[in-house]
């Protein structure tokens, strides 16, 4: 997935079961790398793409992703498009869902208290080995060692989209250029992939998807803009965070 995971289990199971639980989600997620990856000529992205595995043809997963892909699509006025780039790209959607399944399946498998991070995507569930609900640090735009908001939950899927790595990297699908206005996204609602995409689209619409977001059901959102301003949702589960926005 080109980024780095961490999962924490904080159930007190027997350590064979904690590394069983754990070696299942990794299984899980390196299974989606290698089908969704696109930098492997290999993957089964890549060769749907190419047209070299008809849909008929293609995985339950596959098949999954482009059904909701498509359905993001309409939801987002085609802001969040897998077609974005000139070719099928459903990184905006993969990430988040792979990690939903894997933390649905730790539930199912008698490990509700958890928390797993795929690269900034965040789900929570249940409390911490400490027995208080988790925290999530959102990652601050200008300081990589800093978090400017930090938020606390039981059940939250956090998902946060940005300018951190590779700049204004989101395409504005209808001009065809880098979108420019937000620095980062952070949606949070049920679901890790579809806040996921969420948080792409409204980094592809610029400082229109404040409006957007602000008008979106059973989710809730904190944006920051280019220019240092932190706008967020009232009802927010937002810790106090002494930290300042402005670049450093």
């Amino acid at each position: 997935m080109g980024t780095a995971i961490s999962l924490d289990l904080a159930d007190d199971l027997p350590t064979a079961r904690l590394r069983e639980l754990t070696g299942d989600a990794f299984a899980w997620l390196r299974e989606v790398d290698a089908r969704f990856s696109t930098y492997r000529a290999d993957s089964e992205v890549c060769r749907f793409d190419r047209g070299e595995v008809p849909l008929s043809k293609a995985s339950g997963d596959l098949r999954t992703v482009l059904e909701r892909c498509a359905d993001l699509w309409g939801a987002t006025d085609g802001f969040f498009d897998a077609y974005a780039t000139g070719r099928l790209d459903p990184s905006g959607y993969v990430k988040g869902w792979a990690a939903q399944v894997a933390s649905d399946r730790l539930v199912a498998a008698g490990a509700p208290n958890h928390c797993l991070n795929a690269g900034g995507d965040v789900r929570v569930r249940g409390h911490s080995a400490s027995g208080r609900p988790w925290r999530v640090g959102v990652r601050h735009p200008w300081d990589e060692s800093a978090a400017c908001l930090v938020l606390t939950g039981t059940d939250l899927a956090v998902a946060t989209s940005g300018v951190y790595e590779r700049g204004h990297h989101v395409l504005d699908p209808r001009r065809g250029v880098p979108a420019a206005g937000l620095r980062s996204v952070t949606v949070v609602g049920p679901d890790l992939g579809v806040a996921d995409a969420y948080a792409t689209a409204a980094v592809a619409m610029g400082v229109a998807g404040i409006g957007w977001l602000d008008r979106l059901p059973g989710h809730l959102h904190a944006v920051i803009t280019d220019d240092a301003r932190c706008l967020h949702s009232p009802r927010l589960p937002l810790l106090p965070a002494p930290f300042s926005l402005l670049p450093t």
